[in-house]
């Protein structure tokens, strides 16, 4: 990381262990909270689907090597 950047958050830590505001430190963590949405609770129905169905058939041994893939799709790559 950018030496700044590492700066900056040294800086924010030291200010945070300043706070004694409940209702900013609130908003602090609320923000962090969005901040780490899980992925898979952000797409839509039909992708999660289409990841299962390729979930399933992996398990299943239903895939095809690369090299398989290369000459089905290697004119479109």
């Amino acid at each position: 990381m950018e030496p700044n950047i590492q700066n900056a958050k040294i800086e924010l830590i030291q200010w945070l262990t300043t706070l004694e505001d409940s209702s900013l430190i609130q908003k602090i963590m609320d923000l962090r909270k969005n901040e780490t949405k899980d992925w898979w609770n952000e797409i839509s129905d039909a992708e999660k689907e289409s990841i299962e169905i390729g979930l399933s058939d992996a398990d299943n041994g239903k895939l095809k090597s690369n090299s398989e893939a290369e000459k089905i799709y290697g004119k479109w790559l």
